[in-house]
């Protein structure tokens, strides 16, 4: 049975909840799976992994720590493995950013294409999801940052609760997990 380590880092919530679908999935299709939230939990060896999965959450355009530091402990191990990346963000969300192309694919090359670089990997997959906006926990200057946005989130998304929108596509997901597992 082939085994997969997904390591993820989120701030609120997101990338928990998209790393989870993926290991679901990859259990689904006979994929041995283990979920490592990087802030709570260091790994200490990959040996017995065929696919490692690495994700983050994005803010002020940047990716979590934990994972980062991940990537960068484990670079020379991670050069022989298969590797992929996923991010979620709000550059992802697709009804957001209609007719902005441009921007989104040069959020897709910095979050995914130019990490994947640094770190000198060369991934049988990347994911660019959408994100959580949680307008109810956000410090003061995230507030501001992102009250300019909310009346495009808000008609483009339903809350899934009050305050929040989750604008990940969850069939792309599963669709990108099964992929991935195939190539396991």
């Amino acid at each position: 049975m082939s085994k997969a380590l997904i390591v993820y880092g989120t701030r609120y919530g997101a990338a928990a909840s998209t790393a989870a679908e993926i290991a679901k999935i990859f259990q689904q299709e006979g994929v041995e799976t283990k979920v490592v939230n990087a802030k709570e939990e260091k790994v200490k060896d990959m040996a017995g992994y065929d696919l490692v999965v690495v994700g983050s959450g994005i803010q002020l355009n940047r990716w979590t720590g934990e994972p980062e530091k991940f990537l960068k402990s484990f670079k020379k191990e991670l050069a022989s493995k298969k590797v992929a990346l996923f991010v979620c963000c709000g550059s992802a969300t697709e009804k957001k950013n209609e007719g902005k192309t441009e921007e989104v694919e040069k959020a897709r090359k910095k979050y995914l294409d130019e990490k994947a670089a640094q770190y000198n990997l060369q991934p049988v997959a990347l994911g660019f999801f959408g994100g959580v906006y949680n307008y109810n926990d956000l410090p003061w200057w995230g507030k501001r940052a992102m009250e300019a946005d909310r009346p495009r989130v808000e008609a483009a998304y339903k809350e899934t609760e009050p305050g929040v929108y989750d604008t990940r596509d969850w069939d792309v997901i599963r669709s990108w997990a099964k992929e991935l597992a195939a190539k396991v």
